[in-house]
């Protein structure tokens, strides 16, 4: 059976999985789920995934949520996947699985809560919270500090030194890609003291292409709404 990825497109781990797929060649049918409408909270959709978040997938009659558990299930179970993505070797294994832990509770949260309460919650029926957006930039400046210290030390084209990327160098891009929707003055003042994460996020699109751009074109399209709006 083919497998079946439930996703958005304007999703940060909707992308990720979309174009690890894609770049693998790995044969999935895409079904688009409208955040905006609330297909993700239907019945329907909570049977597949009672979270009622995206991603998801259906893969012949196993049912998984999670972004990061999906990309390491699907590196694992598709033949052909180069091992630089989720590598067999344990200790290369551990390491990428540490940078994946880090960022759901630290540069997730942060993204999310940042672009919720500058740009994208009146979209949802939401109030926009100054101080949660305030903290929140705290929090993401110190994310992409440590990711620069940490994890892309010298002149690391990819994390951990490694010469190609991972499913973890792909998660964070997508994440940090997000940033297409912040105000200007927010993406200059927040990622301009990091060129080294400017650097690799280029190096990720490069090493993705075109897919990456491809599946980033509903973000772009986003974002030029937003512009349009912020401009009246």
């Amino acid at each position: 059976m083919t497998l079946k990825v439930y996703a958005n497109r304007l999703s940060q781990p909707s992308r990720a999985i979309i174009i690890f797929c894609k770049v693998n060649g790995v044969d999935f049918e895409e079904i688009s789920i409208d955040l905006l409408k609330g297909e993700h909270k239907s019945p329907e959709y909570k049977e597949i995934n009672p979270m009622a978040q995206v991603p998801a997938i259906v893969d012949d009659g196993l049912k998984l949520s999670e972004s990061h558990t999906i990309l390491r299930y699907i590196a694992e179970t598709s033949p052909g996947v180069p091992d630089n993505w989720y590598p067999a070797d344990f200790i290369s294994r551990a390491k990428v699985n540490s940078i994946l832990d880090w960022h759901h509770s630290n540069l997730r949260v942060s993204s999310v809560t940042f672009v919720m309460n500058t740009v994208l919650a009146p979209k949802f029926g939401r109030t926009m919270n100054p101080q949660a957006a305030a903290e929140a930039e705290k929090s993401l400046s110190s994310s992409l500090s440590i990711i620069e210290s940490m994890w892309l030390n010298g002149d690391a084209e990819f994390f951990l030194g490694n010469p190609k990327p991972s499913i973890a160098d792909l998660s964070l891009v997508c994440e940090i890609t997000q940033s297409e929707l912040w105000r200007e003055g927010d993406r200059e003042r927040i990622l301009r003291p990091h060129p080294k994460i400017l650097q690799w996020v280029e190096n990720v699109k490069k090493a993705t292409n075109p897919y990456f751009d491809e599946v980033h074109e509903a973000l772009y399209k986003m974002k030029a709404l937003l512009k349009a709006k912020q401009s009246e």
